[in-house]
């Protein structure tokens, strides 16, 4: 790894989304142009049923396609990444507080940014260390650069999970693309074959106000899934530069 971008590899991967929950509905999906809907909730059935039930909706497709794509490894560090996380749950909190109801301390230890990644090794008994991580529209990129560092320091492979839902209705005016529930997760290792890389540069002036349709995590997991050979991105004034060797 070095200053001008990372590469990796990926040795297993998964999806999941409500309606698009098997690797033919995603690769159907990243081919054609249809929205994700809300729908029914992952069933989750690798973790304890008492946990199970106290995690929420966004909560529960992260750790469906964390247990997926880990298939039963364990000690291997995790990157937890979503760009607003469990705002539902800290709206909710919001209005009891406005009610002047008492908050319920399951809620609250649950509406926290690395509430998915601590699930995860509770459940698991794992030991292994988890970053919750969010960077608007450059979520998915900063998490992938802190999981090639934890490469660059020895791991030999790093669970990346990303995972967002749309906003709250009182937000919606705040909302920037169109937002749509998923999770995906990757088993990043060093490159080795069907290596991708990421780079960034400062973006031309005149494509700093490009306006993506797709929120990033949909969009990266498009570009993953068609096996596209490149794919830049913009984020304010930085250009994120994915590519996958030929």
């Amino acid at each position: 790894m070095d200053f001008k971008g990372v590469s990796f590899s990926i040795a297993s991967d998964a999806a999941w989304a409500p309606g698009v929950e098997t690797r033919e509905a995603w690769n159907a999906w990243a081919q054609g142009d249809c929205a994700i809907a809300a729908g029914a909730e992952p069933p989750v059935r690798a973790m304890p049923a008492m946990l199970r039930r106290r995690v929420g909706f966004l909560g529960k497709m992260a750790l469906e396609v964390a247990y997926q794509c880990l298939d039963g490894r364990s000690n291997i560090p995790a990157v937890f990444c979503s760009r607003h996380g469990e705002v539902s749950r800290s709206v909710d909190l919001l209005s009891d507080l406005a009610r002047g109801e008492p908050l319920s301390p399951t809620s609250f230890g649950l509406s926290v940014h690395n509430a998915a990644g601590g699930m995860f090794s509770i459940a698991r008994g794992d030991r292994a260390s988890n970053i919750a991580l969010s960077a608007g529209h450059g979520t998915i990129e900063h998490a992938v650069i802190e999981a090639c560092g934890l490469l660059a320091d020895g791991e030999s492979s790093v669970l990346l999970v990303a995972y967002d839902c749309p906003l709250p209705a009182i937000y919606a005016g705040y909302q920037d693309s169109d937002e749509q529930p998923y999770a995906w997760a990757w088993l990043m290792q060093a490159p080795d074959r069907d290596v991708v890389s990421l780079g960034w540069s400062a973006a031309a002036e005149e494509r700093a106000s490009v306006d993506y349709r797709l929120p990033s995590g949909l969009e990266i997991l498009r570009f993953h899934l068609r096996q596209d050979r490149k794919m830049d991105r913009v984020n304010g004034k930085l250009a994120w530069h994915w590519a996958r060797d030929a």
